[in-house]
């Protein structure tokens, strides 16, 4: 098991960081009138893709060098001047004086997540796909159905406005890596991911199978066939952000994901301190 000191949690944090990052460069272009937008920032970056967005906070700063108060100044800046409340992720690997920085400044927590990370081989060898399964690469023209099954898997009785379409983007991403399963020639699941060159990393995210072939191991499959295609796109490390003890998290340590840390996500509302 890796020992996870700061320079392995700046790339690991870029997990979030980067596809946040790319997300909002391709829904610039995309739908402009969103005013989707990033910055650099101690390091890190600044996310901004749209009002009540679940995409879009600061992350990756001050791993590398010290994190100051000019620079918390800089992230509440970019998002009051858009009308939203300031958010970035803290990992455990931050300096104490950060924590006691944001806790002065009245920030609270928004979410607490696990940070699970798998090393890749381009020589291991992967079981086949289900039987009765077939998978094969996304591209641009699955990308609003694909979209549109991961919002009815976790929102089977119709998603907030927020999440109508937002993983259609990911489709589009430099670096983008996505899989589609397929069930007598309908789509049954679905799995992305980024490569981030920079890190040697990849990013699992937007991964959802339609309740009827839940139980399948179809999303085990799309793990194993992205980690595949990652290693072979030169990635040393496999990156995922869940939830603590769901399934997902599960899913992930039976093929070998182990967790590095807990993270932070702190948000401060938009007229507070």
């Amino acid at each position: 098991m890796q020992f996870v000191d700061k320079a392995l949690a700046r790339r690991f944090e870029a997990g979030e960081e980067m596809p946040q990052v790319m997300y909002t460069r391709v829904l610039a272009k995309w739908k402009p009138q969103i005013g989707a937008a990033e910055a650099e920032i101690c390091g890190g970056h600044m996310s901004f893709a749209g009002l009540g967005s679940p995409i879009g906070r600061a992350g990756g700063m001050g791993l590398d060098r010290p994190f100051t108060k000019d620079d918390l100044d800089q992230i509440e800046e970019f998002y009051r001047t858009r009308g939203a409340p300031a958010q970035l992720d803290l990992c455990p690997l931050h300096d104490p004086e950060v924590f006691a920085m944001v806790k002065e400044r009245g920030y609270s927590i928004a979410e607490l997540n696990n940070v699970l990370y798998r090393q890749l081989d381009p020589a291991e060898e992967f079981p086949t796909a289900p039987a009765g399964c077939q998978i094969r690469r996304g591209g641009l023209e699955d990308a609003e159905q694909a979209s549109a099954l991961v919002e009815k898997a976790f929102f089977p009785d119709g998603a907030p406005d927020a999440y109508r379409g937002l993983l259609a983007p990911l489709y589009q991403m430099d670096g983008g890596i996505t899989f589609i399963a397929t069930v007598d020639g309908r789509m049954a699941a679905c799995g992305a991911g980024l490569v981030i060159p920079e890190h040697r990393e990849f990013a699992l995210c937007g991964a959802g199978t339609s309740v009827e072939y839940r139980g399948r191991g179809l999303q085990t499959a799309l793990l194993r066939r992205r980690m595949s295609a990652a290693a072979v796109a030169g990635c040393e490390y496999s990156v995922v952000v869940t939830q603590g003890g769901s399934p997902s998290q599960r899913n992930c340590e039976r093929l070998g994901f182990r967790v590095a840390y807990s993270k932070v996500t702190v948000i401060k509302e938009l007229g507070k301190g």
